[in-house]
């Protein structure tokens, strides 16, 4: 009992003590992130990937579509690596096609973030509007995109009687 509180508090004093808590947090979170989102999408039925809760909103299928681009763009400048070369998804694509789509998105964040290391935050990057904003932008905004697009897909599950992943048993 003793050893595994040393082990544990000497891991702790480790993660403490890391010299990238963004980047080792982010690395940390991706594999539920992506157990979860992917899940969400696999869950949702083909026929309801053109569903939409108001005329306003995004299809699910422009919804996992957007995760996608979402995905590469924002891996791509968090580990400082280019993005993937891919097809640019409509979200008309067909469950299928889309969620392999996904999956190759989070298979890429995976590398990127092997690359990542927050001594590069201050670094300039091209940001959506074009402009330069310190890479500490790509970083932020990876970790509330997936918090937000996990949250409307789960929205889009519920609204069509399922349960999203992290609320099953």
């Amino acid at each position: 009992m003793k050893l595994a509180i040393l082990i544990l508090s000497l891991g702790a004093i480790a993660a403490a003590q890391s010299k990238s808590p963004v980047s080792d947090f982010l690395k940390e979170r991706i594999n539920g992130v992506e157990k979860n989102t992917v899940g969400a999408f696999e869950e949702m039925p083909a026929d309801k990937y053109e569903f939409k809760p108001t005329a306003d909103q995004m299809t699910f299928g422009h919804l996992a579509a957007h995760i996608v681009e979402a995905n590469n763009y924002l891996c791509a400048n968090v580990g400082s690596v280019p993005a993937p070369k891919v097809d640019e998804l409509k979200g008309t694509e067909g469950k299928d096609k889309l969620v392999a789509a996904m999956k190759a998105s989070f298979e890429f964040c995976h590398t990127a973030l092997a690359k990542a290391d927050d001594s590069t935050m201050n670094q300039s990057i091209t940001w959506f509007d074009g402009k330069p904003k310190p890479r500490v932008f790509a970083f932020m905004g990876l970790a509330s995109s997936w918090a937000d697009h996990y949250g409307a897909a789960a929205m889009y599950l519920r609204l069509n009687g399922l349960l999203p992943p992290s609320a099953k048993k």
